[in-house]
């Protein structure tokens, strides 16, 4: 195989970081397999052992793409980067709809603490209290 100095150049910065990426995908594949021992946790824990193995994925690839200057495992490694990175780009869109959403219908029906029944119940109850105390 001829070795093509340009992509061992292009590799060697990801190629730096490939202890880290193969140390945070097992954090990862451990933290979905933890996940997967309860009920709730089992329907989720599938997400973190797929982003695991797609880091352990790309620290093989970016290894092989170093060593032997190959252009498809650079290819493979930086694809597998990407899919990591827009599936978490994907959680925190959904996470972000899932927090703002109960907010945005509690302005949305006039509902909440400074809108609803338990705020009157409060203002009557701090008033009867400043009339005891008179």
């Amino acid at each position: 195989m001829d070795t093509n100095p340009t992509i061992a150049t292009l590799s060697q910065p990801l190629a730096r970081g490939r202890g880290w990426l193969t140390f945070l995908g097992i954090l990862s594949l451990l933290y979905g397999l933890l996940m997967a021992l309860s009920i709730i946790g089992l329907l989720v824990a599938w997400i973190p052992i797929w982003l695991g193995i797609l880091l352990i994925q790309a620290a093989g690839a970016i290894g092989q793409a170093e060593t032997g200057s190959d252009p498809v495992a650079l290819q493979r490694s930086l694809a597998k980067l990407k899919t990591y990175f827009t599936i978490w780009g994907v959680l925190a869109i959904i996470m972000m709809v899932l927090t703002l959403l109960p907010l945005i219908l509690m302005i949305a029906t006039g509902g909440g603490l400074f809108g609803g029944e338990m705020f009157r119940e409060f203002q009557e109850m701090i008033g009867e209290m400043q009339r005891r105390a008179i």
